[in-house]
Order: structure tokens, then sequence, then C-alpha cells
């Protein structure tokens, strides 16, 4: 497996898994409710669904990195887009969204040869590969927020399911 595919292989798997330290993000998510996304049960921290919308958000803004342009630093609704609505099926896009905005970087570096990884990203101090294992110690690190957030939320609204 050449860089490109190795490193679209573990963008993907923040995704869908197999992950080595745990579960992967759709595991995390698949029995999280729209009530429990949008539960606040630790303080200000931010809500699974704004967890959700911000990682779709930064694989979306690596992927525009890829170009030969430099791009700004990102506002602040679009490092953290709002959650505007609650329904069932604003949570099954807000899912889907986070799931193509990976499948999609991915499928774009499986065409990336070592030469490609090394560039340094337009306006930036750092390489495409950097960026990428960035994107993937993203997803990892909000992983595990919305892993103890998952364990608050019974607390918070009085269940003993979890």
């Amino acid at each position: 497996m050449d860089d490109g595919h190795r490193l679209a292989n573990h963008i993907a798997r923040t995704i869908t898994g197999p992950m080595w330290h745990g579960p992967a993000l759709s595991e995390l998510l698949k029995d999280v409710t729209p009530i429990d996304a949008a539960a606040r049960p630790i303080g200000q921290a931010h809500s699974i669904w704004e967890l959700v919308l911000h990682m779709a958000a930064w694989a979306e803004i690596a992927r525009t990195r890829l170009s030969d342009k430099p791009t700004g630093e990102p506002t602040r609704t679009a490092d953290w887009p709002p959650v505007t609505r609650l329904s069932a099926e604003d949570w099954k896009t807000a899912l889907t969204h986070l799931e193509m905005s990976y499948r999609k970087l991915a499928d774009e570096v499986t065409m990336f040869d070592g030469e490609r990884l090394a560039r340094i990203v337009p306006g930036r101090g750092y390489s495409v590969e950097e960026m990428l294992h960035g994107v993937i110690e993203h997803g990892t690190y909000h992983g595990g927020q919305i892993a103890l957030l998952k364990r608050a939320i019974p607390a918070l609204i009085g269940r003993q399911d979890r």
C-alpha cells in the first residue's frame, strides 16, 4: 500500500474503524439520539452535535487546503457550525455529513504520492501529510470527548441506561 492509500485508510477508519484504541466515531455515535446529541451534560462544554458538525467542518477545511491556493482562517461559524434545528432528520443529516466529509477527504488522498504529501500547505507552515494526520488526531480527540459526554448524559436526564 502506497503512502496516499495508507493515509486515506487511516482517515476513513477514524469514522468507520477499526481503531486500535477503542471505538471509531461511527461506533460512538450509532446509539446517540437527537436529544442526547443536543444535551450539555458538562457545563458549557460543546454538545455531541456541535462536535460532529465541527469535525465535519475541519475535514472539509482540510480538503479545501489541498488546493494550491492559500486559505484564511475559518470564521467562528465555519469552525463551529451552529446547530439550528434539532429533529431526528437533522441529526441523521449531521451524521451523514460527518461520514461524507471524511470519505471525500480520504478518496482524494488515495491519489497522493509521497511528493504530494510532502508539499507545504499554501500559506501554512506544515506539510499536507502533517495536516492529514491532524485530521485523524482531531477526530480521535473529539471521539474521546463524545465518549465522556455519552457517559455524563444519563445523569443529566435521570437515566440509568448507559
